[in-house]
């Protein structure tokens, strides 16, 4: 392991639980509800999840490629569901 490895992923997993809480707080917020509309935001934090399951496991290959780009289409499909301001 890399000296920067623990701490860049801490950093990483602090940035994506504060910006899971802004992006639920502008929801309710906005008055946005149902799955529909979350999946796209789910898709992009599940990016992120797999990305660091793959980094630590050491299993960057093929399969977790092919999942990041699964998961980005998946997240680009479904904006058409995010309500218009």
């Amino acid at each position: 392991m890399d000296l920067f490895t623990i701490p860049l992923t801490i950093l990483l997993l602090i940035f994506m639980a504060l910006s899971i809480i802004t992006t639920v707080k502008k929801r309710k917020a906005a008055g946005v509800t149902g799955i529909k509309s979350a999946l796209t935001p789910i898709c992009f934090y599940s990016v992120a999840v797999v990305a660091i399951f793959t980094f630590w496991f050491d299993i960057i290959g093929l399969v977790s490629w092919t999942l990041i780009i699964i998961l980005m289409i998946l997240g680009a499909f479904f904006t058409k569901y995010l309500p218009v301001n």
